[in-house]
Parts: structure tokens; sequence; C-alpha cells
């Protein structure tokens, strides 16, 4: 049994070979036909010659009230999106946090860092940063 499959796989692979050549000298020659006709200009009738507006007519303080106003929209979601995905989840690496307390000093943990992101903060809600995105609209 195992020698009748060991004679077929070699006649499998030329005639896949074989296959992949052909479709490969079809794409070539297919792709040869269309640069040719896509090298022609289109045809621009008169009335549509007359539609093109020249760029000296660009009002730049518009453009620029545009990119403005749209801003905020782009950068809000930034702004309000989970952080950490797996946040308020039992399978969340990143809901650890380590303490101790040495003698009378006051403790001293990593919850300050790790729980915002943990608890599924935003980038808004981190300790530092979250004041540095107030300069961010959105």
């Amino acid at each position: 049994m195992a020698r009748h499959a060991a004679s077929r796989r070699p006649a499998h692979r030329t005639l896949m070979r074989a296959g992949l050549t052909l479709a490969a000298a079809g794409a070539a020659l297919g792709a040869g036909g269309a640069a040719t006709a896509g090298a022609q200009p289109l045809p621009v009738s008169e009335a549509a010659a007359g539609l093109l507006v020249p760029l000296g007519e660009l009002d730049p303080q518009a453009a620029g009230a545009a990119v403005t106003q749209a801003l905020p929209y782009a950068t809000g979601p930034l702004k309000n999106l989970q952080l950490d995905p797996l946040a308020n989840t039992g399978v969340d690496p990143l809901d650890n946090a380590v303490g101790t307390q040495v003698a009378d000093f006051a403790p001293v943990s990593t919850a300050a860092a790790t729980g915002p992101v943990a608890q599924g903060g935003t980038l808004k809600d981190l300790p530092l940063v979250g004041q540095v995105t107030g300069l961010i609209p959105g």
C-alpha cells in the first residue's frame, strides 16, 4: 500500500507544477493585455473638461478649519478606547498587584500603576498620562 502511494506522488506533483505554470503564463499574458489597454488615455468630452477646478481657487483657511473640526472625531475614540481587552475577566494577566510593608513604614503597592488598566481603564484614566490626554481634542 505504501509503495502504491509513493508512486502516485511524483505524478501528482508534476501535474500540479504544470497547472501552476499554465496559470502563471495565463496571468502574465492577461496582465500584458491589460497594461496595453490601460495605457491609452480616456477621451474627455468638452462638457466634462469645463468641470475641472483649478487649484488656485482653494481656500486654505477653510481647509484648516475642516481639519480642526474633524480632529476631535478622530482622536476622541483613542482617548476612550479600553487599553486591556481582557480587563475584568478571570484571565487578565495585568491584574496583578504586589505590595509590601517594611517595619512601621507606609505600605507600598503596584496597584496604583496596574489598577486602572486592569479595571478596564482608558488612556485618560491612567495616572500621569491622563493629564496629558487633556491636551488632545476629543
